[in-house]
């Protein structure tokens, strides 16, 4: 199973919006049993990045662990959705 963290600057706000999306694409998408959800903010999860499997933010990350992350304002603007989920899904199946 698939650890998936959705992290922003204090975990509560714009975290909780990409977390309500992802859980509905996810059940949309069948993958309920593939992935395991978790929300926190950057600053608890920035030294514990490698402890998951795909991590989607909503604020600026340091360039040391860019790219392992997957910027989630597109769930916020509605601009390049497509390509977001083409990258999420990639990962879950990957």
């Amino acid at each position: 199973m698939k650890k998936l963290l959705v992290m922003c600057g204090s975990g509560i706000a714009t975290s909780t919006i990409v977390m309500g999306k992802v859980k509905d694409w996810i059940n949309k998408n069948g993958y309920e049993d593939k992935v395991q959800l978790f929300q926190s903010k950057i600053a608890e999860e920035i030294n514990h990045i490698d402890d998951y499997d795909i991590v989607i933010s909503t604020t600026v990350v340091p360039d040391s662990v860019q790219e392992k992350v997957i910027i989630g304002l597109p769930l916020l603007t509605g601009v390049g959705t497509d390509n977001f989920w083409d990258e999420v899904k990639a990962e879950i199946e990957g």
